[in-house]
């Protein structure tokens, strides 16, 4: 078997991957540099407001802390009525879809479990009609013998 030979690569061919490594070194300095820079900004500006602020939120907070324990209220009242509204229709849904005969999630497990109620209470009652039977002649035996 003949082998060709392998070219050999060329000085240019040879410096564009390091030129092209280089370059991308660079972009990614430039770009974490300028978002350090922006990042020591903010945190300049950040406590540059605090310090100007702080003496406005001490001065005004018999007013912002009600202000903002009401707003809270508020927000978390509007939340959870929305959360309740959102749980109730979807259990109307599923009521719905369950009393159409689509059978819904989980109603199986609810068939069951109403199966094992109703034997529950009706056991129950059997004990219960059976206590009382035996009580009222208990009762009934030991008035009429004195």
């Amino acid at each position: 078997m003949h082998q060709q030979p392998h070219p050999t690569p060329s000085s240019h061919e040879t410096s564009t991957p390091r030129t092209h490594q280089v370059a991308k070194s660079v972009a990614a300095a430039t770009a974490g540099g300028s978002l350090l820079f922006l990042s020591g900004l903010t945190l300049a500006g950040t406590v540059i407001a605090l310090t100007i602020a702080t003496p406005l939120l001490v001065i005004f907070s018999p007013v912002l802390v009600p202000a903002a324990i009401t707003v809270a209220m508020l927000i978390g009242g509007f939340l959870s009525s929305g959360g309740f509204g959102v749980a109730a229709v979807s259990v109307l849904s599923w009521i719905y879809s369950y009393l159409t005969g689509k059978h819904p999630v989980w109603s199986d497990q609810i068939e069951q479990a109403r199966v094992k109620l109703a034997s529950k209470a009706r056991d129950m009652k059997e004990r219960a009609e059976h206590y009382s039977g035996a009580r009222e002649g208990g009762v009934g035996g030991g008035a009429q013998a004195s």
